[in-house]
């Protein structure tokens, strides 16, 4: 597939296989030097721990062509500290920032051509792995790990342009108190193909999940973190520490801070409190910035903003970031690794 057969104006957010993706095994206390393959498919042991008991993490991130042909990889650094937390949780090896980074550049410069043009909205969606492997029964941490990194073309998340939906609050729970809901890893989004199904099937775009502990904060949405705007103009995420930290939650508090100049703040958003906030939204690194419209909670739904208009500090958020990764706008410090 050359870049000419693709069609980057419907391009969506699924798997396309790509030329070469980077591969490295770590056994015996250490990692090889790693390398490239053309091999799509993953050959481990079937006593692996990452096939019995979720012993695995995983990262998303994104490369962007610029308007000068360059390419833009958007803060790999901060993937790279948050797999390594990951990996603690799990009793995992760390991946150190320079292999992760440097695999990163790797697997970016062998797909170059798979990488959307400037202006189609599109980027190539970087996903690193981490995985326990090796001959194993036991519950125990593997003898062996495997770390990837893989990438995909991505379309626009949205077809329709920036437009609000809205969400409905779960009954179900996305993390234990004190358990594996900071972490990036694949038994927390296991845990949400249920309720966000049920969401999706009263015609809602996901569902919101409340802390665990007592449900009435607001913690998460979908598999996406949450923002508002408070009435006095402050710019609010909730705090938790099951809640993952999200790199473009907290690139959007230091824009909001530096480059609006809006009071920010990280604490508790409550669910019964949400007349105190002007706009709200999800954030991640898929969608970037998905405005919420509404929040169902029980018999009552919420209208932020407007359910068909996006509020004016979302609009403002979006395109400073935007604007920042495609290289349209200057980036604070170290949040941008230039491919080429």
């Amino acid at each position: 597939m050359s870049s000419a057969t693709i069609d980057w104006t419907t391009l969506g957010f699924s798997y396309i296989k790509t030329d070469l993706r980077y591969i490295s095994h770590w056994k015996d206390g250490a990692w090889d030097a790693g390398e490239l393959t053309g091999d799509n498919r993953v050959h481990i042991s079937e006593g692996s721990t990452a096939l019995h008991y979720g012993q695995q993490c995983f990262e998303g991130l994104k490369a962007y062509r610029c308007r000068d042909g360059s390419i833009n990889l958007f803060r790999p650094d901060q993937n790279a500290a948050r797999m390594q937390r990951s990996c603690d949780r799990l009793l995992m090896p760390h991946v150190s920032s320079e292999q992760f980074i440097d695999a990163c550049l790797q697997v970016v410069r062998a797909n170059e051509r798979f990488i959307p043009p400037y202006g189609s909205g599109g980027a190539l969606y970087l996903r690193p792995y981490l995985i326990g492997v090796g001959d194993n029964i036991g519950v125990r941490t593997a003898p062996e790990f495997l770390f990837s990194v893989f990438c995909v073309p991505v379309g626009a998340y949205f077809k329709g342009g920036l437009t609000p939906t809205n969400f409905v609050v779960s009954g179900y729970d996305r993390a234990a108190p004190n358990g594996t809901g900071a972490a990036k890893v694949g038994g927390n989004y296991a845990a949400s193909l249920l309720p966000g199904q049920e969401a999706k099937a009263q015609h809602f775009a996901d569902c919101i999940y409340l802390d665990p502990e007592t449900h009435t904060k607001i913690e998460e949405v979908g598999s996406a973190n949450f923002f508002a705007v408070r009435k006095d103009g402050t710019f609010v995420t909730p705090k938790s520490p099951s809640i993952l930290a999200s790199i473009t939650k907290y690139s959007l508090l230091h824009i909001a801070q530096h480059r609006l100049g809006m009071p920010v703040e990280e604490g508790e958003v409550y669910i019964e409190r949400l007349d105190e906030y002007t706009e709200a939204g999800a954030c991640g690194t898929a969608a970037v910035i998905t405005p919420i419209g509404g929040i169902q909670h029980g018999e009552q739904l919420h209208v932020f903003y407007s359910e068909s208009e996006v509020g004016p500090v979302t609009r403002q958020l979006y395109d400073e970031l935007c604007g920042i990764q495609y290289g349209d706008r200057e980036a604070p410090e170290g949040w941008i690794i230039k491919v080429k």
